[in-house]
């Protein structure tokens, strides 16, 4: 089929202007890891501020949850980083994985993340989580995880090296990361609420960017009067305190109400 081109008087060329975007507060990198259900789905909720955007990339990475096949994320990260927004502004960048950051190392990840984006400010999921605890005034935090038995040893002797007590741990100690994303709600629930009925906890940490549990952080704190967070869920409260934005959002829960 031919086409029959405009006249030029047919033809108008527009003038435009430029606004900051999606983004004019803040633009947030994410590396997801590629067997993720949940953390994009949870921060579409949670990064809902008015011009507060992200941008996520996804790093391969095996399903089963061991320190050996953690650690083959190292070298991925850079690569990861380097294709969200090339050559645009981001704000913070967040690498996606709890148990990885601390086998890899949260300075070793800043360091690939910085391989890609020189200077951007960095946060993972653990690195959040302590920044919450602290801020939140938890000394004795109850630990919640999917993870075998070796991971969540190694979990609790990192937090307490860094200052916060961990006093009651529980696990569903799965090890597939897919399935680890399946486990429902009421499983979720009744474990946050069995660990936070001993009174040497001050707090609940769940561990892992797969549990669904950031929806039910308002509805757990108002059931056990003690402040829960997430790896998700803390890990979106700091990016924005590391990008600037201090909105106060109680309706989330006690860490989002904090400035």
């Amino acid at each position: 089929m031919s086409t029959i081109p405009l006249q030029d008087a047919a033809y108008t060329r527009l003038e435009f202007a430029l606004d900051d975007g999606i983004c004019r507060r803040a633009a947030i990198g994410l590396v997801v890891l590629a067997t993720d259900h949940t953390i994009e789905h949870e921060w579409r909720r949670l990064l809902t501020q008015e011009g507060v955007a992200f941008y996520e990339s996804r790093v391969l990475n095996s399903p089963d949850i061991t320190p050996e096949r953690l650690a083959e994320m190292d070298t991925r990260i850079a690569p990861a980083v380097a294709l969200i927004r090339p050559a645009e502004r981001i704000d913070v960048v967040a690498f996606g994985c709890t148990s990885a950051s601390m086998v890899i190392g949260e300075e070793k990840v800043f360091s690939r993340i910085h391989e890609a984006r020189p200077g951007v400010a960095c946060t993972t999921p653990i690195t959040a989580a302590l920044a919450a605890l602290r801020a939140l005034g938890a000394k004795h935090s109850g630990l919640l995880t999917p993870y075998v038995r070796s991971i969540n040893d190694f979990m609790r002797d990192y937090i307490e090296a860094r200052g916060v007590g961990i006093t009651r741990m529980a696990s569903f100690e799965h090890a597939n990361d897919n399935e680890v994303a399946r486990i429902d709600a009421d499983s979720l629930r009744a474990a946050v609420e069995r660990l936070a009925s001993n009174p040497d906890v001050d707090a609940v940490f769940v561990s892992c960017t797969s549990l669904r549990i950031a929806e039910l952080i308002p509805e757990l704190e108002a059931t056990i009067g003690k402040p829960v967070i997430s790896s998700n869920f803390a890990m979106a409260w700091h990016a924005l305190r590391l990008a600037g934005v201090e909105d106060r959002e109680p309706h989330l829960g006690r860490l989002f109400a904090l400035a």
